[in-house]
């Protein structure tokens, strides 16, 4: 049976040792890689059917894969009006102006990407925005995505008119005479105001989708860890699955919330598995804290508002026993836990899950933004992943801790943030990703940002914590050796060999040896998923 793809004149790295392989050319046959040769044995494989690519000396390595991404999310999101472009607040105000006179009368404006920091040292509201918004029903969400600003006219429409109390940590920000600033804090505040926006047909909803997924594929990255599955995703993954639209393998890990009953744990437990080709439901989500940068992260010491102080479920302990449930029955768990006690308790939950019964579950923890000298050795000890975004470093916060992350947690906090270094140093599998749409999904983006820790935007910018940096064989293992070991798959993905899965991803030249600063430039020439093609440079 002749291969339905070869490569050939190819430069194959190494992801293990960083160096070139002796061959120059590989097979792809039922989406794996079925040889690896010199070219001209490769090209005697090939028969009528086969797809042959001289790649001319480009660089191939096992497909990236994003460590932490919001597909669906994403592609609703960035529908809507992209302020992370703005630093000042004129800035902001103009853009909204802008997109403002190109809505039809009552329509709502959407925006994403705001960031805190453009208010300086004026509380976070809408009135900070002056006129602009007046009778306009809009929502814009800051680039955590766990927060966003709602004019006046939206929280109207919505009917909330004063705080609201929320089963599950939230707040609709008040004045002290009880009048909504128009900043939600949190899911459950956010939702209830977004109900009252209409919502875009699923035909537009579907378009969007593929068209980000393409623009993921373009990017080089071969699959991604989907930390939600909320809304309509698994049924818009099956759909485009079966109609062969998929464009990336994807691991789902659907939402565990404070309240959750022993039916609903069960019924994750029940979905564990489910899939189709590209995408299967691996894991569960879960959240222990917010972001630092709205005061809704849980740390030890409180921030300099005196908030942070609080985990995400109010009662702490059944997250430890959810934890341990998820484990008995081997399921994965993701948690998001930014702050220092949330990682803290995180761990121990972890800790006191395995030592009645190990079975080899990977847990991990999402974010990890700032943590203490005696928890980096817990990672490795009990092996749980560290899932990490570098670029939320680089692009949110400033060397000299003048950004509103910073500032909340002071000098001594701030001087431990993303500490991918650490991490890796104490043993612990570091597995790197963007949180698309937080950042930018760019996965040489992320890979740069945590080899220079610079501003996306302004390279000439100190990095911030420059000890924590990853080498660039580090930050290419994190996106290509360790997604395949946090997933369990390190047997069939994350390098190129026989038998392992085809998804590749090809360069224009080694991104081992391009400088940092650079590697975000490097031209992506080709995209393999399966053994499909799901991006080619039109000059290849």
């Amino acid at each position: 049976m002749h291969p339905g793809l070869v490569l050939l004149s190819a430069r194959l790295l190494d992801v293990v040792t960083g160096e070139p392989l002796p061959q120059t050319a590989l097979a792809v046959s039922g989406g794996r890689i079925s040889a690896l040769d010199d070219d001209q044995r490769i090209r005697a494989l090939a028969g009528p059917a086969t797809t042959v690519i001289d790649l001319k000396g480009a660089v191939v390595t096992p497909g990236l894969v994003d460590g932490h991404i919001h597909p669906v999310m994403g592609a609703e999101l960035t529908r809507g009006l992209d302020l992370s472009g703005c630093t000042t607040l004129d800035e902001v105000r103009q853009a909204l102006a802008r997109e403002i006179r190109s809505l039809a009368p009552g329509a709502w404006l959407h925006g994403w990407g705001l960031d805190p920091n453009v208010f300086g040292d004026r509380p976070v509201a809408s009135a900070a925005l002056g006129p602009v918004l007046d009778g306009v029903p809009a929502l814009l969400l800051l680039f955590d995505a766990h927060s966003m600003l709602a004019s006046p006219r939206a929280l109207e429409l919505a009917g909330v008119d004063g705080p609201r109390r929320f089963e599950q940590h939230a707040e609709i920000v008040c004045d002290e005479a009880g009048r909504p600033t128009g900043l939600l804090l949190e899911d459950a505040a956010c939702e209830l105001v977004e109900r009252a926006a209409p919502r875009t047909d699923p035909a537009e909803r579907r378009a969007g989708l593929v068209s980000a997924l393409r623009e993921l594929a373009a990017s080089g990255l071969t699959g991604g860890h989907a930390m939600d599955a909320n809304g309509e995703s698994l049924s818009q993954y099956a759909d485009l699955d079966a109609a062969g639209e998929l464009p990336l393998r994807l691991r789902v890990a659907p939402w565990c919330r404070p309240g959750a009953d022993n039916g609903a744990v069960a019924e994750l437990i029940e979905q564990q598995g489910t899939g189709g080709r590209l995408w299967q439901v691996a894991g569960v989500k879960l959240f222990m804290d917010g972001t630092i940068d709205n005061g809704t992260a849980w740390l030890e010491r409180p921030d300099c508002h005196g908030e942070s102080t609080h985990a995400f479920w109010p009662d702490p302990a059944s997250f430890t026993r959810i934890i341990g449930r998820l484990h008995r029955a081997g399921v994965p768990t993701a948690t998001h836990a930014i702050g220092d006690a949330a990682v803290r308790h995180v761990l121990d939950a972890v800790e006191k899950a395995t030592s009645a019964e190990y079975r080899g579950v990977r847990h991990r923890v999402e974010h990890i933004e700032t943590v203490p000298d005696d928890t980096l050795r817990r990672f490795g000890e009990l092996g749980v992943i560290a899932s990490m975004q570098p670029t939320h470093c680089c692009d949110f916060t400033r060397a000299d801790h003048t950004d509103n992350w910073s500032r909340r947690l002071g000098d001594e906090r701030a001087s431990r943030a993303w500490r991918c270094r650490d991490l890796w140093d104490s043993g612990a599998t570091v597995v790197l990703g963007s949180d698309w749409p937080v950042a930018p999904h760019h996965p040489l983006t992320v890979m740069a940002g945590a080899r220079h820790r610079r501003p996306t935007r302004d390279l000439t910018q100190p990095p911030h914590g420059p000890g924590q940096a990853l080498t660039a064989l580090e930050a290419l293992q994190a996106m290509t050796l360790s997604p395949a070991y946090a997933a369990g798959e390190e047997d069939q993905a994350g390098r190129l060999a026989i038998g392992h899965r085809a998804d590749l991803t090809v360069f224009a030249e080694n991104p081992l040896t391009t400088p940092a600063t650079d590697l975000a430039g490097l031209p992506v020439l080709l995209t393999v998923v399966d053994g499909r093609t799901t991006h080619r440079d039109t000059g290849l």
